[in-house]
């Protein structure tokens, strides 16, 4: 089996922090996001390639990949931002056997061991969702294989989000839809994946939904700092020993070489290796490494790596090697 996995994307809603940081490579609960999807592909064991369709910050995820992982890799930039279909379509020459298909920026839940038992031509996992309205979701018949996909729905008409996760036993009519779309006019400007799903499905292939127990988007400011909570909650969370001087709350990540003098930290804070915390009152927030914070307050926050915050309350959203005195 083959995997992609597209991360060519400016991640511009996450700025500042995708200025110099790819947007799966931010961390939640001390770990980058793909990792976490990484986890799931090498547990299969089955993978014999990832082909990573890169773009922006190409370098420091190539050199990611490369020491992270232990599944083969090969890395192909994407110049043109012309949408999924595309992304998945540069692919192409390494796709000879089934794939499974991952956009890395969020988190999920799901048994993938499916696959292997699976005699549908392919799997679109999604997650119920009360706002339906935000997402694409999918439509399926009383049999629970996929009928259609419909963006940003109006009414009810389905509330099982498309999470970005995708098994495609029928590679070839995957590509074969693939190349029809890119053969048609634009969908809102972008080559849309899930239309190839459309083209498989109207020549009779058979594409089964499977729920999630578990989404958790990382593409956002304050959906990063929802996930960190979330995978805090669920077992990453992290107290060093020797922390005397302050209150932690749980739960808490902070790594080793972490100093904290006279602060009150938690709940559900991250905070990053050889920062220094100085009385002051943290929660709900991700801290790089690094970084020092003292006689401030702060909430629902993201602080970069090496930054210098002194006197500063409220929410925050800060880059790396950034700095804020305000003086009282």
């Amino acid at each position: 089996m083959k995997v992609i996995i597209p991360l060519a994307g400016k991640g511009t809603r996450l700025r500042p922090h995708t200025h110099i940081t790819p947007k799966p490579m931010l961390k939640v609960a001390g770990k980058p996001v793909m990792d976490y999807v990484m986890d799931d592909v090498q547990r299969l064991g089955d993978v014999d390639q990832v082909v990573y369709i890169t773009g922006h910050l190409k370098d420091r995820v190539e050199e990611h990949a490369r020491t992270a992982y232990s599944i083969p890799g090969v890395f192909i930039e994407q110049h043109i931002q012309d949408g999924t279909a595309g992304a998945v379509a540069l692919a192409r020459p390494y796709v000879d056997a089934p794939v499974l298909i991952i956009f890395v920026d969020t988190i999920f839940d799901a048994d993938l061991s499916i696959i292997r038992t699976t005699d549908a031509d392919g799997i679109i996992w999604t997650k119920e969702v009360e706002d339906y309205q935000r997402f694409g979701v999918v439509v399926t018949d009383a049999d629970g294989n996929m009928t259609r996909i419909v963006e940003k729905p109006n009414t009810p008409i389905s509330r099982r989000a498309n999470i970005g996760l995708y098994f495609i036993r029928n590679w070839r009519l995957l590509y074969e839809g693939i190349d029809h779309v890119l053969k048609q006019p634009k969908n809102h400007g972008e080559y849309f994946l899930t239309d190839a799903f459309q083209y498989m499905i109207e020549k009779g292939a058979r594409i089964k939904a499977v729920d999630v127990a578990g989404w958790y988007d990382a593409g956002k400011i304050d959906t990063l700092l929802d996930t960190n909570q979330a995978m805090l909650e669920r077992g990453r969370a992290r107290r060093p020993v020797g922390i005397d001087a302050s209150q932690l709350v749980e739960p808490v990540y902070i790594e080793d070489g972490v100093t904290l003098t006279g602060s009150r930290v938690g709940p559900n804070v991250s905070i990053g290796a050889g920062s220094v915390i100085e009385h002051a009152t943290i929660r709900d927030s991700i801290v790089g490494s690094k970084s020092r914070i003292a006689r401030s307050t702060l909430t629902r926050s993201i602080v970069g790596d090496e930054v210098v915050l002194v006197g500063v309350s409220g929410e925050v959203t800060i880059g790396d090697h950034s700095e804020v005195r305000v003086e009282r």
